[in-house]
């Protein structure tokens, strides 16, 4: 049995974040990047699946990106992937979600993944499209946002979430793709020995033309911070006097209240 875990770098919040030169991204120069936390949960499900199993899978994990990245899935070999893929594109940052997409799918497509994990979304662009989009071009079934998963001969069931709380309860055959989000384990801390055995583990490099990245179907027109309005104010005084200038002020500046009405 084989697993595929796609996993993405990215800059942590607590960062300094600036356009770059070009206006297309952030600026990488004082930033500090880690995995992205719905792949933690990806990778963590993956080595369960793997104990569970005796440890007789082979996990790999995939991620693209610059050579920075490189340090990200050391940190998914340390918490117990077996091989690494490094998809070496220096200009992932400003890829749409079909191209990467489309260069995680070239990899796969000639080998044998029974499950593919991704995260559900990621934190900087936040657009919950590359799990599914890659299980599109391999032609393979897909459960978005899981928060359980059970595997038995073959076949998987998981639960996502749906609205108002209720989960829904889905079964589905391998090969499929299972996109995770928060809620559906704890990821594991590496260990000081898995840290050095990862060391030694085989991360193999490809450039994005060998798995067949497609043409653009979109750029960034520009990228800025958001502009910020005018100050906020601050009112004082008793309750009815702070009510009446509130009233005052939506009457005056947005005209939804009728003067004279039922407010």
């Amino acid at each position: 049995m084989n697993i595929l875990v796609c996993i993405k770098q990215v800059p942590d919040p607590g960062g300094r974040f600036m356009p770059n030169a070009a206006a297309t991204w952030f600026d990488d120069a004082g930033l500090v990047f880690r995995m992205n936390d719905c792949d933690e949960y990806a990778v963590e499900e993956a080595l369960r699946l793997k104990e569970l199993l005796g440890g007789t899978p082979e996990v790999t994990v995939l991620s693209v990106g610059p050579m920075r990245v490189v340090e990200t899935i050391r940190k998914a070999l340390a918490m117990g992937c077996d091989r690494g893929v490094h998809i070496d594109d220096p200009e992932a940052s400003e890829r749409d979600p079909w191209q990467i997409a489309s260069m995680i799918a070239g990899h796969a497509m000639n080998r044998t993944y029974d499950l593919i994990f991704t995260g559900m979304q990621s934190e900087d662009r936040g657009s919950a499209q590359v799990g599914v989009l890659v299980a599109e071009k391999l032609g393979v079934s897909c459960v978005s946002g899981i928060m359980a998963f059970e595997w038995s001969d073959h076949s998987v069931t998981v639960e996502r979430e749906l609205e108002g709380g209720i989960r829904g309860i889905a079964r589905l055959k391998s090969p499929a793709l299972l996109t995770c989000q928060q809620g559906l384990n704890i990821p594991r801390y590496p260990t000081l020995p898995n840290i050095m055995k990862s060391k030694k583990k085989e991360i193999s490099v490809l450039r994005p033309e060998e798995v067949g990245v497609d043409a653009s179907l979109s750029s960034v027109a520009g990228f800025r911070h958001h502009e910020r309005k005018n100050a906020g104010r601050i009112l004082e005084g008793e309750v009815g006097q702070i009510a009446d200038q509130v009233v005052a002020m939506l009457d005056a500046k947005t005209k939804v209240l009728r003067r004279g009405g039922a407010r």
